[in-house]
């Protein structure tokens, strides 16, 4: 006896479920069996190789099967089982494999059907609305996958993908790009570099020194130049990086100009400061011990340990303070100076870290006086345009710094005051120290400039 239409076949425990393949596809026509090919036809779909993947999709159907005419049986309603692994191309690959036209005619022939029956007219009814609740779901299916595309789209909007002016890279004429040479190079960072020298140049504003001395009862000038030509030798012994020893020194200055300190506790606070510089540049910085020693075991670990940790924190942390050093050498990159030159300017350098009267003037202004001085002894020109768009500087700016260093540098050395100027009269500093001052009135001509 066949199942009524609309309900699904009750199971018992004796009962078997009918095979699939005794019941038709919606692409199979009604006809004599043939035996199927195992290669599909030309433009379909591959085939699915059975028991391949068991928990990706199982979709069973349950027909309602009544007899005809030659005693076969025909498919009535359709139940579709998915399984949580289910996956969303299944679904794409139904919609493209039936049409709308195959839609509409299958539902046609089915209507057919279930007509011939009158006595099943309220199933058939039912059957009727709930083919036309299936029908929509696969002809609307492929809007429901353009969706996302198109709200990706509208969320990716010419709009949206505008930089924001304080985030677009400043325009740099051709004559002044002394970076696009570098371009292949990461570790340049050539992209980034003017703008993160301007960064350095604005963030000098914030370790602004003044004359701190007159808040020092204990200590003066001559001690804090004795200071730094020790500091000088430490780095020279411990082969340290020149950064480092611009950073301690200035972390000396910025401490001392907060906290007082007795004169006897100076070399301590020097060498606290060149032990943290050591952390901040070096590589493999050198251990509490070592600087112990280089006191001459006058203090204490204990010590040490506590005088660090007071600078850091009278510094707030903050201790990545711009140093002449870096805009030195991005200065001289600018006119393609020699290492030469580059080395006297250097010099020219580490001598006014000795100088408190330069205490108070900022580093790129120092670092740009030096060069100039090296520029006009080594008779390279003067202050050019390119320094000037670089530096931000012009000669006029320069002019008092490099009056001061003229005059430290004529200035008789002091014979407790070595460590320098022994240092750049070796030939690995091209010997720059034994040579000559340039001459005040040639320095002046090129300031007037």
């Amino acid at each position: 006896m066949p199942f009524p239409r609309g309900k699904k076949p009750t199971v018992t425990a004796g009962s078997k479920i009918p095979k699939l393949n005794t019941t038709k596809s919606e692409n199979q026509e009604e006809g004599p069996q043939v035996k199927r090919s195992s290669s599909p036809p030309h433009g379909a779909p591959k085939k699915r190789t059975a028991f391949i993947d068991i928990t990706n999709a199982v979709t069973v159907c349950l027909s309602d099967c009544r007899p005809s005419s030659d005693g076969s049986h025909s498919s009535a309603h359709k139940v579709q089982i998915s399984l949580p692994g289910r996956k969303k191309e299944s679904a794409k690959k139904t919609v493209k494999k039936t049409s709308s036209t195959t839609v509409s005619a299958k539902n046609q022939a089915n209507l057919k059907k279930s007509s011939s029956v009158s006595s099943e007219g309220a199933p058939a009814e039912k059957e009727k609305s709930d083919l036309e609740e299936e029908k929509p779901l696969e002809v609307e299916a492929p809007a429901d996958v353009a969706a996302p595309v198109e709200e990706l789209v509208a969320a990716t909007s010419p709009a949206a993908r505008e930089v924001p002016p304080h985030l677009q890279r400043q325009h740099i004429p051709v004559e002044f790009d002394i970076d696009s040479e570098n371009s292949e190079d990461s570790y340049m960072c050539p992209e980034y570099a003017k703008d993160i020298f301007d960064y350095l140049k604005q963030r000098e504003e914030k370790f602004v020194l003044c004359n701190y001395m007159p808040k020092q009862p204990s200590l003066n000038p001559e001690m804090r130049a004795i200071l730094i030509d020790w500091l000088v030798e430490v780095q020279e012994n411990f082969e340290l990086y020149h950064e480092t020893l611009y950073l301690a020194v200035k972390m000396t200055d910025h401490y001392l100009s907060q906290t007082p300190v007795h004169r006897e506790m100076l070399q301590l606070v020097g060498s606290t400061a060149m032990l943290i510089a050591s952390k901040f540049e070096e590589r493999s910085p050198p251990c509490v011990d070592d600087f112990l020693y280089i006191c001459d075991d006058a203090y204490k670990r204990e010590e040490l340990i506590s005088t660090e940790a007071s600078i850091l924190q009278t510094l707030s942390f903050d201790i990545n303070i711009p140093i002449p050093y870096r805009f030195l050498r991005r200065y001289a990159k600018c006119v393609s100076a020699g290492m030469d030159t580059l080395t006297l300017a250097r010099y020219y350098c580490e001598m006014s870290l000795m100088e408190m009267d330069l205490v108070v003037e900022r580093g790129s202004l120092v670092a740009s006086a030096c060069l100039l001085m090296a520029l006009v002894a080594k008779d390279l020109g003067g202050w050019s345009p390119i320094l000037q768009f670089h530096s931000g500087y012009q000669t006029s700016d320069l002019a008092p710094v490099v009056r001061r260093l003229h005059s430290m540098l004529t200035t008789p050395p002091d014979d407790k005051l070595r460590a320098i100027r022994n240092k750049y009269s070796h030939k690995v500093f091209f010997e720059v120290a034994t040579l000559p001052v340039v001459d005040i009135d040639v320095l002046e001509k090129a300031l007037a400039q």
